[in-house]
């Protein structure tokens, strides 16, 4: 059995607004950090202008997150943190509705999510292409 409990997933997510699955890293942490057990896994994102989301992807969803996101917080010049590109500010609102982390069952040794759920880092900031994604296991 591994003691590997933390690992650190470098991601790149480009200069454009994106839902990028992390599903499958996860999986494979889970392979070596949990080892058949039972437990949680923490998906975690050391950034304020990211989150973290579990939501169906492939399908059209996370166009549509994306869609309601611009819809929520459009990016023009109504921030007030106005750093970097125009409409920055709203990245650093994004977490208050797509939070940094998540906590997920692990049965097994394997995620326990339903059928269509995914794990997905979710980043509209073009800012900064390269994200940062913590996955600590519980058991």
């Amino acid at each position: 059995m591994s003691n590997l409990t933390s690992r650190v997933l470098d991601i790149r997510t480009g200069r454009t607004e994106t839902v990028y699955d992390l599903t499958a890293e996860c999986a494979a942490f889970l392979r070596d950090a949990a080892s058949g057990r039972d437990g949680l896994l923490n998906v975690f994102t050391p950034h304020a202008t990211a989150g973290i989301a579990v939501i169906e992807t492939g399908a059209g969803s996370d166009d549509d997150l994306l869609a309601a996101l611009r819809d929520l917080l459009p990016a023009d010049d109504r921030w007030r943190h106005r750093h970097g590109s125009p409409g920055h500010g709203r990245d650093h609102v994004l977490p208050a509705f797509v939070p940094p982390h998540a906590t997920l069952p692990v049965i097994d040794g394997a995620l326990a999510l339903g059928t269509w759920q995914s794990v997905v880092l979710v980043d509209t900031n073009g800012d900064n292409p390269d994200r940062h994604v913590r996955l600590s296991f519980l058991g």
